[in-house]
């Protein structure tokens, strides 16, 4: 027997509602991000004495392998390390994590996803499942939630153009129809498999992007996931994969001009915040400073 939801507690003041979109994360899409390389032992031992050496070398007389010798031997402070390491690249200097790459395995995603992916080129490698090559005699398609809980109608209407067309495609190859040509008939909705290689920055860089609540669902969720290997072998460098929101302090997104998702306050209002600062400064006779 199903327990009844306890009634609402009239002492508590009512939830304010959100225009966040709804979490992808919650559900499981079939898709998968896994790390291939490195593993947490690689990461723990030389990734953050590989990024320090490169922070200590732009302030140190002190030759690169000795600085990176002593920190693989544990003759720095791991606070102060990280320290360095965190105001270095607050401050804008990316160079410094470009150092070290992250490899995943990235399956079960959509082709509407892996064409919003690869548009990512500096600092990051792509090698997708080719479509010419591989014949799907199974090929799976992806599902949008809002079409499998919207209208039944256009659900099944969907599945069977889906259906309709991967069947097709089958009829085509055994027609004798290259897999290059019978391949035009699949939906954008067919699953791909990718593998990508990318240095910290460049990541640092797409999380930002991609996890923001303005990012396409799906490959917001491959973000998460992405996020969630990368804390598995390293918390510290975990840390820096946010919505580019979190480290500006404000939100550069037009459709979020009316700050429907109120992590951070948007950049208008940020600058109105400014000009009436500034207003009510010079009506005191003092002047803001300015660059």
């Amino acid at each position: 027997m199903t327990a009844e939801p306890a009634p609402p507690d009239p002492t508590q003041p009512p939830r304010s509602k959100t225009g966040i979109p709804k979490n992808p994360g919650r559900r499981d899409l079939g898709l998968r991000a896994t790390l291939l390389f490195p593993d947490r032992a690689i990461v723990e031992q030389f990734y953050v004495p590989v990024i320090y050496t490169a922070c200590r070398t732009c302030y140190s007389e002190e030759v690169p392998e000795d600085i990176f010798r002593r920190a693989v031997a544990g003759d720095f402070d791991p606070s102060k390390m990280q320290k360095l390491i965190s105001s270095v690249i607050e401050s804008g200097h990316g160079s410094t994590i470009e150092h070290v790459v992250f490899t995943f395995a990235i399956t079960g995603v959509s082709r509407t996803l892996s064409h919003q992916l690869v548009r990512h080129r500096a600092g990051v490698a792509f090698d997708q499942q080719s479509q010419r090559y591989v014949k799907f005699k199974d090929a799976a398609t992806m599902l949008p939630q809002s079409i499998a809980e919207g209208d039944p109608d256009l659900r099944e209407r969907y599945e069977s153009q889906v259906d309709g067309a991967l069947d097709l495609y089958g009829e085509l190859l055994g027609a004798g129809v290259p897999g290059e040509d019978a391949r035009f008939i699949f939906p954008n909705g067919t699953r791909t498999n990718l593998v990508m290689t990318t240095n910290l920055r460049a990541l640092i860089h797409m999380s930002g992007l991609r996890l923001c609540t303005m990012a396409q669902w799906e490959i917001r969720r491959l973000f998460q996931l992405i996020r969630h290997e990368i804390f598995a072998v390293s918390p510290f460098l975990g840390s820096f994969l946010a919505p580019k929101c979190v480290p500006l302090g404000y939100c550069d997104e037009f459709k979020n001009r009316d700050e429907h998702c109120p992590i951070r306050p948007h950049k208008d209002r940020v600058l109105e915040a400014w000009s009436e600062k500034a207003g009510a400064a010079k009506a005191a006779g003092r002047a803001l400073p300015t660059i």
